[in-house]
C-alpha cells in the first residue's frame, strides 16, 4: 500500500515521515486561537478597569462598590462570553464554501485575517464595538476550528493521524494556560492596558498560524478533488520528500483517485441537496449525524476552558467549566487565595492530561478511549454532585475540609478523563469519518453543532448556577442550582457513553479511504473486526512486494470486491 499522508508508513524514510508530521501538526496551532480567547475573556470581565469601562452604573450604591458604582449585568456577562460562540457557529457553517472553493490552506489564512479584525475591534472602549469584535473574532475561530482538523486529517500519515489531529485540542488547552499566565501578569495594571494587552497578544497567534500556512502545501486530497493532479503530486512530494513521479506518489495519487471515483454523488450540491443526510451505500447520513452529535455530546460533557473570578464567582461555558465556579472557594479553603493562580493550576492539569491523551489515540483506539472517558467522567460528576450537596455544604461547624478536598480531587480526575478522551478524540473522529467530496460540508455541520451547543450552554449557565438576586435592585431571577447542576452533567455523560458504544466505529490505523470502505461494508458494532481484516489484508499485500501491483494502485483495501463483501456485518 502507498505511503505518505493517509497511507501506511511502510517504505517511508524517517526524514520524510517526520516532515509530514511537522507540516500537518503545525496547523494545530489554530487551536490556540480558541483556547486563548476563551481563557482570556473570563479574566478580563472581572478586571476593575474593564468593569469601569463597560459596566452599568448602579445609582443605589449597592453594587460596584469597588468599581466606581459600575457592575456587569448577568445578561451582559452571558452576552460577552457567548457571543464568540455565536460567531464560531456562523464561521463553521461558512467553512464548507471556504474549504471547497478557496481551499484548506488558503481558507485557514483568510480565517486568520478575519480573526485579526475581530481582535482589533475589541481594543476599543465602546461596548457595541467590543461585542461586535468578539463576534467577528468568533467567525475566524469557527472557520479555523473546521479547516484545521480537515487539513490535518487529509495530510497526516494514517498511523499517526490521531496524534496529529489531537494536537489541535492540545493547542486549545495550551492557549487557555497561556491566557491564565498573561492575565496573572496584567491583572493589577490600573489602566486599559490591563485588558488590552491580553487581547492584543492574540495578533501573535494569528500571525504565526497565517504566516506559517503560507509556507505549507495545500492538502493533496483537496487538489485531487479539484482535478489538479500535477499540483497534488507536488504537494505529496513535499510531504513524502520524494520526487513527484516517484512510485510512492503514484500509488498514493491513484489510491485517492479511486476513492473519489467511488463517490460521485451530488458533489456540488448544497448541504441538504447533497448526500450528507442520505443513507446510501456510503452511509453518509449516518456519518453526518454521528459528527453532529459527537460534537454536541463533547460540549455536554464539558470542555475545560472555564475561568475563575477573584470574588469567588465564575461564569461558565460548559459542564466541566462549572468546576471552575466552585474551584476558587475549594482551593481557597486549601490555603490558595489567588484565583488567577488557581486557573493556572487547573489549566496545567488539563494540558498535561491532554498530552497523555493524544498519545493514546493511536494506541488505545478512538472508540475505546471515548467509552473509557465517558465512564470515568460520569462517575466523577455524580460523586461531585452527591458530596457537594451533602457533606460538602457549610454547616454550623463551618466548611467540611475533608469533603472539599474530595471535591477538588474528583474535579481534577474529571478534567483528566475529559482531557485524555473526549477533548482530543472528538476532533480526530470528526476529521476522518466523512468521505472526501462531502468532508467540507459534513465537517462544517458537525463543528457548527459544537459551537451552537457552546453558545446555548454558555449563555444559559449563569442563569442555572448563579444565586438568584430577584427582589434586589437590578436583581435577576436564576435557578440557583449551585453544585446540584453536576447531576445534569453526570446524566449527559451517560448519554455520551451510550452514543460512543452505538455510533462510533473503531478507525485506528486506517487510511481515510479505508474508513470509507469500513462504513460501506460494516456496521459500527462490527467495525473492530472488519478493521482487523482490512489491516491483515494490507499487511499481506505489502509482504508480497509486488511492484506492479503497487504502481497500479490495485490494493485490496481499495478495489478488491472480495474484501468489500467478506467484511459485511
Amino acid at each position: 500500500m502507498a505511503g505518505g499522508p493517509g497511507g501506511t508508513s511502510e517504505g517511508l524514510a524517517t526524514a520524510s515521515l517526520l516532515w509530514a508530521i511537522v507540516m500537518s501538526a503545525f496547523a494545530a496551532f489554530g487551536g490556540i486561537l480558541f483556547g486563548y480567547d476563551t481563557g482570556t475573556i473570563g479574566g478580563i470581565i472581572v478586571m476593575k478597569d474593564w468593569i469601569e469601562t463597560f459596566g452599568t452604573y448602579d445609582p443605589s450604591g449597592v453594587l460596584g462598590t469597588d468599581t466606581q458604582g459600575r457592575f456587569l449585568k448577568t445578561a451582559n456577562k452571558s452576552l460577552v462570553v457567548s457571543i464568540l460562540s455565536a460567531g464560531t457557529f456562523v464561521g463553521a457553517l461558512f467553512a464548507y464554501p471556504m474549504g471547497d472553493i478557496v481551499g484548506r490552506k488558503w481558507g485557514i489564512v483568510a480565517s486568520c485575517c478575519v480573526f485579526s479584525l475581530g481582535i482589533g475591534l475589541q481594543l476599543d472602549t465602546q461596548w457595541a464595538t467590543f461585542v461586535v469584535g468578539r463576534f467577528i473574532a468568533g467567525l475566524g475561530v469557527g472557520l479555523v476550528s473546521c479547516l484545521v482538523p480537515m487539513y490535518q486529517s487529509e495530510c497526516a500519515p494514517k498511523s499517526l493521524r490521531g496524534l496529529i489531529v489531537g494536537l489541535y485540542q492540545l493547542a486549545i488547552t495550551l492557549g487557555a494556560l497561556i491566557s491564565a499566565i498573561v492575565l496573572n501578569a496584567t491583572k493589577d495594571f490600573g489602566d486599559h492596558s490591563a485588558w488590552r494587552i491580553p487581547i492584543a497578544v492574540q495578533f501573535v497567534w494569528a500571525f504565526v498560524l497565517g504566516g506559517g500556512m503560507l509556507l505549507l502545501p495545500e492538502s493533496p486530497r483537496y487538489l485531487l478533488y479539484k482535478g489538479r493532479v500535477n499540483a497534488a503530486r507536488k504537494a505529496l512530494s513535499r510531504f513524502t520528500k520524494t520526487p513527484p513521479n516517484s512510485p510512492e506518489v503514484d500509488a498514493q495519487t491513484q489510491e485517492i483517485q479511486q476513492a473519489l471515483a467511488a463517490e460521485q454523488e451530488n458533489a456540488n450540491a448544497s448541504w441538504f441537496e447533497a448526500d450528507c443526510f442520505r443513507n446510501t451505500e456510503s452511509k453518509n447520513g449516518l456519518r453526518t449525524w454521528t459528527g453532529i452529535w459527537l460534537q454536541a455530546w463533547q460540549q455536554l460533557t464539558g470542555k475545560p476552558q472555564g475561568f475563575i473570578s477573584p470574588d469567588h464567582f465564575a461564569h461558565t461555558l460548559e459542564g466541566i467549566n462549572f468546576i471552575m465556579y466552585y474551584g476558587t472557594s475549594f482551593f481557597s479553603n486549601s490555603g490558595i487565595k489567588n484565583s488567577f493562580i488557581i486557573t493556572i493550576i487547573i489549566d496545567v492539569v488539563n494540558t498535561a492530561m491532554t498530552i497523555v491523551g493524544i498519545q493514546l489515540i493511536d494506541r488505545v483506539g478512538r472508540r475505546r478511549l471515548l467509552l473509557i472517558g465517558a465512564a470515568g467522567m460520569l462517575v466523577c460528576e455524580y460523586i461531585i454532585a452527591i458530596v457537594g450537596t451533602t457533606v460538602g455544604q457549610a454547616g454550623a461547624g463551618g466548611i467540611n475540609l475533608a469533603a472539599q478536598r474530595v471535591l477538588i480531587a474528583f474535579a481534577c480526575f474529571y478534567i483528566a478523563f475529559f482531557a485524555c478522551s473526549w477533548g482530543p478524540v472528538a476532533w480526530v473522529v470528526s476529521g476522518e469519518i466523512f468521505s472526501l467530496k462531502l468532508r467540507a460540508k459534513s465537517m462544517s455541520l458537525a463543528i457548527a453543532s459544537n459551537w451552537l451547543w457552546n453558545f446555548g450552554i454558555g449563555y444559559a449557565t449563569p442563569y442555572l448556577v448563579d444565586q438568584s438576586t430577584k427582589g434586589q435592585p437590578n436583581g435577576v431571577a436564576t435557578a440557583s442550582l449551585g453544585v446540584k447542576v453536576f447531576f445534569i452533567w453526570g446524566s449527559t455523560c451517560v448519554g455520551c457513553l451510550l452514543f460512543a458504544y452505538f455510533f462510533i466505529p473503531e478507525t485506528k490505523g486506517l487510511s481515510l479511504e479505508q474508513i470509507d470502505l469500513l462504513y460501506r461494508n460494516s456496521s459500527v458494532l462490527g467495525s473492530t473486526r472488519y478493521r482487523k481484516e482490512m489491516l491483515l489484508d494490507s499487511e499481506t499485500e505489502a509482504a508480497k512486494g509486488n511492484t506492479e501491483h503497487v504502481e497500479d494502485a490495485s490494493d485490496a483495501t481499495i478495489s478488491d470486491p472480495g474484501l468489500r463483501e467478506k467484511g459485511k456485518v
